[in-house]
């Protein structure tokens, strides 16, 4: 049987029950003062799906209170739709093809692809590298910046035009992180790597000088150098950065070949999306449905507004 004929993505009764299962596993828990206790489901012919009355504030709630399901029209069987063909496809899926599968508007479809991405966002803030651990870094770049400066007359766009990002994938969990920076600079550099790596960490880049000073606080650095055809060390094979360039790949097809074009204001969240799915991705040991029920684990607390989705930087 197809995993798109369980019945939670086909039955609104049976949606609410499995995101409830994820959401609340000990139970419901009221959104508005945080009660466990005195709380029923609310019934009667009138009354909504999943509703529940909490007797200790007086308050009625479902669980999509207070999640990036909150205040939608959208039926929660195709949320949860939406977010099965984002975790499972590789490269994501665009809001046109959204729009078209789920029969709801391309605007509809656009908003609800970047509050899931909301949900991918990693609440974990430890720094990478702990124990020993080996980082490899690098940067990369995409699509125009809107607020970098013109190249001179006759000169074609180079680095300095297009938005920036520095990430971080650490060998031994298969994590990765991805930050969007607004200077292809030293000091914009620096600040990522130290925010993010642990001092234990063992560095790895390409021949790039923004690493050479940063790179000797930490337990140790090696690189390869790129520009002399160098892409795995002669004397240790264990010193390359090939494994964040084939997270690159990734990154760069589906954002050339499916999404094709993203804003800085909403890179981000892209970024987010790309380093969750590269984070448990089935080599970790992580299928699609473990990935989707992963990904409802974190709706919680990440409100999104569409007027928010569209001005955020």
């Amino acid at each position: 049987m197809s995993v798109l004929s369980q019945p939670h993505f086909h039955n609104e009764a049976a949606a609410y029950a499995y995101v409830e299962a994820r959401v609340w596993p000990q139970g419901p828990i009221c959104p508005h003062c945080g009660g466990v206790e005195r709380i029923g489901l609310m019934g009667g012919k009138s009354t909504r799906i999943g509703a529940y009355k909490c007797y200790q504030c007086r308050k009625p709630f479902t669980v999509k209170v207070g999640t990036i399901f909150e205040a939608s029209h959208v039926p929660l069987r195709l949320w949860l739709q939406a977010m099965f063909l984002m975790a499972s496809s590789k490269k994501g899926v665009s809001a046109n093809q959204l729009h078209r599968t789920l029969g709801v508007t391309l605007k509809t479809a656009w908003f609800m692809a970047h509050r899931i991405r909301k949900a991918m966002e990693s609440d974990d803030a430890n720094p990478f590298g702990m124990g020993g651990a080996t980082v490899e870094v690098d940067e990369t770049f995409i699509g125009t910046d809107p607020g970098a400066p013109a190249p001179k007359k006759g000169k074609p766009r180079g680095i300095k035009q297009m938005q920036k990002v520095v990430s971080l994938v650490e060998r031994e969990t298969g994590r990765a992180r991805s930050v969007v920076i607004d200077n292809y600079s030293l000091s914009d550099i620096t600040l990522v790597v130290e925010a993010n790596l642990h001092r234990e960490a063992n560095l790895l880049t390409d021949e790039s000088r923004m690493y050479t000073v940063v790179g000797k606080t930490f337990a140790s650095h090696n690189t390869v150098n790129h520009s002399k055809g160098e892409y795995v060390n002669r004397q240790d094979k264990a010193i390359h950065t090939n494994t964040i360039e084939g997270y690159f790949s990734i990154f760069k097809r589906g954002m050339r070949g499916v999404y094709q074009h993203a804003a800085k204001r909403h890179l981000h969240r892209y970024l987010a999306e790309f380093d969750f799915r590269y984070s448990y991705r089935i080599a970790l040991g992580v299928n699609d449905v473990q990935r989707a029920d992963m990904m409802l684990a974190g709706v919680t607390g990440k409100r999104l507004t569409y007027q928010t989705a569209r001005g955020a930087i």
